[in-house]
């Protein structure tokens, strides 16, 4: 993570080079040289700066994702980690973050580093952010260092905000049972982090990478363990996300705006529905659908649409209601609106999607909505009038379905795992009182 200073001080780095600013991601081998004084005085005197700048009680010294290849190809750094009884890479780690951490410490600083920066001779001042789990977070408190945790509180990974709200920097595993934290130990777990990460965000959508769902994790970290309700935690983030906006956060706004930007149209209200139902991918599987950099432009449709999806959450609170046999008339039709709307809004689209790049790639993803709609809507069906669909049936739409799924075009149809939840149903009976009798005009 530090290559780009090596363009400008080649001479920390452990390889001669030459350097050039990374315009792609990912772990890289180049590393600072830790055998040299220079590279101390040298940071030295940055940390120095930092701390005339910035009054904060901590300082981040990253340390995370070093792979040693740089110091392996090097024959100064070996000889120097013989001399020095340094059996291996990490050992040289942690000689580097030890003096490293007399740097910080002499400004009156606390050293924070990840996961890595820990090992057996880690001064206990230093705190440990773990993006590796509860376990490291764990390992931390159990030598005696401070922790907070950052894994389930990547907000660029696109997790919903009930995922994230799940999170427990004291999970119970840590508090109860055979591999429970001390009571000392689990006062060192200071809490957690959310953290976001850039490779696929500008101007035009962080906001929307960040709120409201850091809302929701700032109250799991600030509320008991034993607070868990998602809906009520949903009904105050609405709340929270209407604040948001009155206070000029674009997290809703800019959604919208890319839309018009990606037609041209004023108010492309069928692609909006479109977009409604879809999410980014999960996690890192954006890598898989082309090439990025720092100059790929983020106008796209998986860059436009929210990282978790109101009307999918709505239409999936539907399902639940359905298929638990809890479901009130209104709940049936609103199901078949959604679908309806859904199945109708291809062919809103089909004159749209050809004008632009942008939205071309939109158009197998319109009619495979329009597919599951379809699906749905004979589901619903079967489902209404107590019929269990044909075996034959069932397995064909499953098949397609568990397809649908998948993410296309670098988006997620959520109404797909939905809609199969459906056809799964429909193998026998609901649950309780079933399918009311549909009302004048309102069969499926």
């Amino acid at each position: 993570h530090s290559t780009s200073w090596f363009v400008g001080y080649p001479q920390l780095a452990s390889a001669p080079g030459p350097y050039q600013i990374d315009r792609e991601w990912g772990i890289s081998n180049h590393a600072m040289d830790p055998t040299r004084e220079s590279t101390y005085r040298f940071l030295a005197a940055f940390i120095r700066e930092m701390s005339e700048l910035f009054p904060d009680r901590y300082l981040h010294i990253g340390g995370d994702e070093c792979n040693g290849k740089d110091w392996d190809a090097n024959p100064q750094i070996q000889a120097f980690m013989r001399a020095h009884g340094l059996k291996d890479n990490a050992a040289l780690q942690a000689y580097f973050t030890a003096r490293v951490q007399k740097l910080v410490a002499k400004r009156g600083k606390i050293m924070e580093g990840w996961d890595e920066v820990l090992q057996p001779n880690t001064p206990q001042d230093v705190v440990i952010q773990s993006w590796r789990g509860p376990e490291s977070l764990a390992a931390a408190a159990r030598q005696g260092n401070r922790a907070l945790l950052s894994t389930g509180y990547y907000i660029d990974l696109n997790q919903t905000a009930a995922e994230h709200y799940a999170v427990d920097p004291l999970p119970a595993a840590l508090t109860s049972g055979p591999s429970a934290l001390s009571a000392a130990q689990q006062k060192l777990i200071l809490g957690g982090e959310a953290t976001m990460w850039s490779e696929y965000v500008d101007p035009g959508n962080i906001d929307s990478r960040i709120w409201p769902r850091t809302a929701a994790i700032a109250e799991r970290l600030w509320s008991p363990a034993d607070v868990t309700d998602i809906p009520a935690m949903y009904a105050r983030l609405s709340i929270v996300s209407q604040k948001l906006e009155y206070l000029s956060l674009q997290h809703n706004s800019s959604y919208p705006q890319m839309l018009r930007r990606m037609t041209g149209e004023t108010d492309p209200l069928p692609l909006h529905v479109l977009g409604d139902i879809l999410q980014p991918p999960l996690g890192y599987q954006r890598e898989k659908f082309g090439p990025y950099n720092t100059f790929t432009p983020l106008n796209r449709m998986p860059d436009a649409v929210h990282p978790e999806s109101d009307v999918a959450r709505e239409f999936q609170g539907l399902v639940d209601a359905l298929l638990s046999g809890h479901a009130k008339p209104r709940d049936w039709v609103q199901t078949r609106r959604w679908l309806l709307l859904w199945r109708d809004n291809d062919a809103r689209l089909e004159p749209l999607l050809p004008r632009s790049d942008l939205t071309e790639e939109l158009i197998p993803v319109s009619l495979r909505l329009h597919q599951v709609s379809e699906i749905g809507l004979e589901a619903l069906r079967y489902l209404r009038d107590g019929q269990a669909a044909p075996e034959e049936w069932r397995a064909q739409q499953t098949a397609f379905l568990e397809k649908a799924a998948e993410t296309q075009a670098a988006l997620r149809d959520m109404a797909a795992p939905q809609v199969l939840r459906l056809v799964r149903a429909t193998a026998g009976p609901l649950p309780g009182n079933g399918a009311p009798s549909p009302s004048p005009g309102q069969a499926p």
